[in-house]
């Protein structure tokens, strides 16, 4: 069995995601739902998989922040 490499970077950053901000499975999805999370990852997945997971994980911060910011 081949493993996405795209769905094991988003389960990964989200995982830690969820961990250091102290959010439930349900309480990520309505974030993901509003700012777009999953999708974000997908399409920066090419300079992610060489970031690492703490490093994507403050790029997904800076991108939920700039997106509240803007009211989106």
């Amino acid at each position: 069995m081949r493993v996405n490499p795209v769905l094991f970077l988003q389960a990964d950053v989200t995982t830690e995601y969820m961990r250091q901000h102290g959010l439930t499975p349900l309480e990520f999805l309505e974030l993901d739902r509003r700012h777009g999370i999953l999708r974000f990852l997908e399409l920066g997945y090419e300079p992610f998989h060489l970031t690492g997971t703490q490093g994507v994980v403050e790029e997904l911060e800076d991108y939920i922040r700039r997106r509240e910011e803007e009211g989106k």
